[in-house]
């Protein structure tokens, strides 16, 4: 199909270069026109009441994943807030997966108190070594009916497991197979959010309190987030669990779902994370982001058909518009204000076609709205200044596209580690941990801790 679209194209620009300038804008600027309509439609969506009913007389079992690597300066912060999983102890079942060669992160797990029911998995040595692999490793020891993978850096709600629960439970056609908790961008405690974590957490609470509601509502698929997914366990297991190649397993796992006939939907209770930090942790973190995207759209446009007319469309519309916009978005402002500073300096009106005017006028306000409608229900700030500042967002998600389509081709399975620090004094509920339960590990292949500096 690309093919042949290439080949057309080619053969326009060949009899009639002119003509095929115009085809290209026009359809260029229609194309943004509707992705413009399109996420004025999300905006309109209003999420759909959750179907809540009465508690179970018994819950199912739950288990909860979290794969570590290099996290020694935030576990006990981690360990401490699923320790506050409003949950029925005996019905759950904790992992920190672990690598076998990161003594620190061990060591220091080792030396948090923990409750009886989680527990220090570590990943036999192997490659790739990324996260969905280390999930993959412990996927076949999991107890649970169900399943959620949390981050260092989260802090869920403690209801969380229990609205997802009953969510699950009042499926009446049993074709549900994964929620999406809202993910929240909260900046550390004593320091006043940056530039980068405003327009981060902004971007998250469009994405999570605006956009993924809104496919949900409309019944589409959608990308999944990184972390608090919520999954029937043994749907995830007849998928075979994550791709431990792709570095956005959560994207892949979401379209994967939906071409295997399931649905997935979204909870209201959030998880909290702090932003990346400075360019120098976001850029990294971004170029992941969008390199597995590209792995993503490869992997599913092998054969766009098997998810058919309405997954095919949620895939172009959250990962094809993403990665296209992150590739426009640097180029095209520079292309504006060179524009505008050219007609200044010869004192002429710059041009002002209309298509254009209008996509640029409708696809800035869909997006400062969408954002500000977010971070309204999120509880983030977001004001005039941060929608000045955005398209300076807008234009940086282009230099960490540039790399990830780099590192795509000289680096593909590379995983850009994110540092997590420390945003909240850790405080252990001591009542609801085993002070004897440090030493329990559920692999007898563990390594020796390595000594810590």
């Amino acid at each position: 199909m690309v093919l042949v679209l290439i080949a057309g194209a080619a053969w326009l620009i060949g009899r009639d270069p002119a003509g095929a300038l115009v085809a290209l804008e026009v359809s260029a600027g229609a194309a943004f026109l509707f992705v413009a309509l399109w996420r004025c439609l999300l905006i309109l969506v209003r999420p759909a009441p959750a179907a809540e009913g009465p508690p179970p007389d018994l819950w199912p079992r739950y288990t909860v994943l979290a794969a570590l690597h290099d996290e020694a300066e935030v576990v006990d912060q981690l360990i401490a807030r699923l320790a506050a999983i409003d949950y029925p102890p005996d019905r759950l079942q904790g992992m920190l997966v672990l690598e076998a060669h990161d003594g620190a992160t061990l060591a220091a797990a080792l030396a948090a108190p923990r409750p009886d029911w989680l527990e220090i998995f570590i990943a036999p040595p192997g490659r790739p070594g990324t996260k969905p692999r280390a999930l993959n490793c412990a996927l076949p020891h999991a107890t649970g009916d169900l399943l959620t993978v949390y981050d260092a850096e989260d802090q869920p709600d403690p209801g969380q497991l229990k609205e997802a629960a009953g969510r699950f439970l009042a499926d009446a056609g049993g074709r549900l197979a994964c929620l999406q908790a809202p993910l929240r961008i909260r900046p550390a405690p004593g320091s006043g959010p940056s530039f980068l974590d405003r327009q981060f957490a902004a971007e998250y609470a469009n994405l999570f309190e605006v956009v993924l509601p809104g496919l949900t509502r409309l019944g589409l698929p959608f990308p999944l987030g990184g972390t608090s997914n919520h999954f029937r366990v043994d749907v995830l297991r007849g998928l075979g669990g994550w791709d431990s190649w792709n570095v956005t397993e959560d994207a892949d796992l979401g379209f994967r779902l939906w071409r295997g006939g399931w649905r997935i939907g979204v909870i209201a209770r959030p998880t909290w994370e702090t932003p990346p930090g400075p360019l120098h942790d976001w850029l990294p973190q971004r170029t992941r982001w969008l390199k597995g995207y590209l792995q993503t759209w490869g992997v599913h446009t092998r054969n766009p058909g098997a998810l058919g007319p309405r997954g095919l469309f949620a895939l172009i519309m959250t990962l094809g518009v993403g990665l296209a916009s992150a590739a426009l978005y640097g180029p095209t402002l520079s292309w504006v204000l060179a524009s505008v500073l050219v007609s200044t300096v010869s004192g002429l009106s710059p041009e002002t076609p209309r298509l254009a005017l209008s996509v640029l006028v409708l696809g800035a306000a869909s997006a400062w709205l969408s954002c500000a409608l977010g971070a309204r229900r999120a509880g983030v700030p977001y004001g005039p200044r941060d929608m000045i500042a955005a398209p300076a967002y807008w234009s940086l998600l282009s230099l960490a596209f540039t790399q990830a389509l780099w590192r795509l081709v000289f680096e593909p399975f590379a995983w850009d580690k994110t540092r997590h620090r420390r945003d909240i004094p850790a405080v252990h509920a001591d009542a609801a941990l085993d002070e004897a339960g440090s030493h329990r590990l559920s692999a007898t292949h563990a390594a020796t801790p390595e000594p810590v500096a």
